[in-house]
Parts: structure tokens; sequence; C-alpha cells
């Protein structure tokens, strides 16, 4: 069985040797360029190591991985549009590099592209398990639109609630994760109920993942990060220690909160400052900690459900607990 790193070296192989059309370049030079800035690929790994538990070459399924990373970036692509966002892992965004329209046509033929990698003969081909593992995939990709539907409606709404924003999370970032897992246990034959643990470990971990920002944007070292941070805190950005802080907050601290929230004219590091030291003082970062650590424990639990060998489990119980462990 290949652990994380080694899954990694492989995704990032292949994605270096995808095969593109010669000609429009304006059409795929954009595509090239945005699945070649790297990142953590996490889910092609977490749909290779879920089928590497049941068959030992993850290999087999790499075109169906592959989709998965070539969707995952799509929507980064158009999400940096609709945010107006300047850089993307330290690079310029494509609307930036090139323009709107660009970043949308090339957003549109990557979505393609992934549904094209999914179905991809010879593998696709001989496993019986594709269609099945196609609805799955299609659950995804429309959950992720319905997730980033509510983030921009979210935009404008002072009512946001917690349990809201958790599922908008959870379709926002999380049903992608799962998904992976569970289209890559399909793929291996494994049972609907090994499946349906897998997604639950996969749907558990992605909310404590994006948790995790949350926290990171205004506690992370920058440093390590690889951004700055207090950037949620500077565009009021309805996240969970924003949501639950407005809930537990009283008197002083919640007037300057709001005053903070309303304030249309601010010395940035200012209200980072500030905005800061009343998370302080509600103690929402040990909040969110416990959130975090209580859906790990959760995810782990749903992996222990997984009818195999423990050693058939070890590389994702090591992943999730990097996961819990990083700091950007």
């Amino acid at each position: 069985m290949k652990d994380y790193d080694q899954l990694h070296e492989i995704v990032n192989r292949y994605i270096t040797q995808m095969p593109y059309p010669p000609q429009p370049d304006g059409l795929y030079a954009p595509i090239r360029y945005v699945l070649s800035l790297g990142g953590k690929r996490i889910r092609p790994i977490l749909m290779l190591m879920a089928y590497n538990m049941y068959c030992d070459t993850p290999e087999d399924i790499m075109p169906q991985a592959l989709a998965l990373e070539t969707y995952h970036n799509f929507t980064l692509l158009h999400d940096d549009l609709m945010d107006r966002a300047d850089l993307r892992r330290g690079n310029p965004t494509v609307h930036n590099k090139w323009n709107d329209n660009t970043a949308i046509l090339s957003g549109d033929a990557m979505l393609i592209m992934a549904y094209r990698l999914f179905t991809q003969a010879p593998a696709a081909a001989h496993n019986p398990n594709l269609l099945k593992a196609l609805h799955t995939f299609n659950q995804a990709t429309l959950g992720v639109c319905d997730g980033q539907q509510y983030d921009i409606e979210f935009e404008t709404r002072n009512d946001v609630t917690e349990t809201e924003y958790m599922e908008m999370i959870r379709l926002k970032t999380s049903l992608l994760l799962a998904c992976a897992l569970k289209i890559g246990a399909e793929l291996a034959g494994a049972s609907p109920t090994d499946a349906g643990h897998l997604y639950s470990f996969g749907e558990r971990m992605g909310l404590a993942f994006q948790l995790q920002d949350d926290l990171l944007d205004v506690y992370g070292d920058p440093a390590v990060f690889g951004k700055n941070t207090g950037g949620d805190i500077l565009c009021n950005k309805k996240t969970f220690m924003l949501i639950k802080t407005l809930a537990l907050a009283q008197g002083t601290d919640r007037a300057e909160l709001q005053h903070w929230i309303d304030a249309t004219q601010y010395d940035p590091a200012e209200k980072i400052k500030a905005v800061t030291a009343i998370y302080d003082h509600v103690g929402i970062r040990h909040i969110c900690q416990q959130r975090i650590e209580q859906l790990f424990g959760q995810s782990l639990q749903s992996l222990d459900c997984v009818n195999l060998p423990a050693q058939r489990k070890i590389h994702l119980q090591d992943f999730a607990h990097r996961l819990l462990r990083r700091k950007k």
C-alpha cells in the first residue's frame, strides 16, 4: 500500500504528463498553468487511498483521480473570478494573468475534461462499478455548486446561523473529500456499507479541515500559513469564528464587534487587532479547536467501522492525524 507522500508524487507526475490538444493554446495554456501550480492534491490522493485499501494497484483509477483534481481546480478558477482574487497559491489567478473571458471558457473546458477523464477507457470500460461511481461524482460536483451559492448569499446576510454555515462548508468543501473516498471504494468493489463509512470519514474530516482554515486565518503564523492572517476579518467573512462570536459576545464586546463589521473606513491592522482581541475574550480559539477535535474524533470512528484489517486503514489514519496537526 502507498502512503500520502508516495501518492502525491505519483499524482503530480501524471498531471505533468496529461495530454492537451495543441490548439487553441489560448484555451489550454491556462488549464496547464492552473494544474501546474501544485497544492496538496488531497482529493485525488484520498480516492487512490480508498481504492488501495482494497486493491494493490491504485494507478488503475488514475484517470478518475485526475478527473476529481481537474474538477476541483475548475471550481477554484471560477471562485477566483467571482471573488476577484489576485493570487492563487502565490501566483496570479487566471483572470489576472489572462482575462475574465479566458477564465470562464478555460474553466468550462476543465469541467468537460474532468468528465472525459472520469469515463476514460480502457480501465473504465472494464470496471463494472463505474456507473455507481459516476453517480457519486455527479452528487459531488452539483453539491459544490450548491455550497458556492450559499457562500455568495451569506456575503449579504448578517443573520447566518452556525447550522447554516456548517451545511455550507459541508457542501462546498467537505462533500468533495467524502465523495473522493466513496468513489475510490466503489471502484474497488467495496460494500455499500464500507463506502458509506468512508464517506462519513471524509465528510467529518472535511468539516474539520475547513474549520482549521478559519482558525489559521486568524491565529496562524503567516510565515508558515503562506499568506497574511486576518483576511477573513477584514472582509467580514461569515466564518465559524465570526458567527460563534456574534452568538456569544455580550455588552461592550458585542457592540465593538458590530462596530467593526459595520465600519467602511478603517485601518486594516487596527481592525484585525481589535476583532482578534474580542475573539480572545470570548475564547473562540478554544471553542473552535474543540469542535475540530470533535469532528476528527467522529471521522476516525467512521474509519474504524470499515470492515478491513487495521493495517489496511493505517495510511488514512496517518493522513487524518497529519491534517489535524497542519499549520497551513
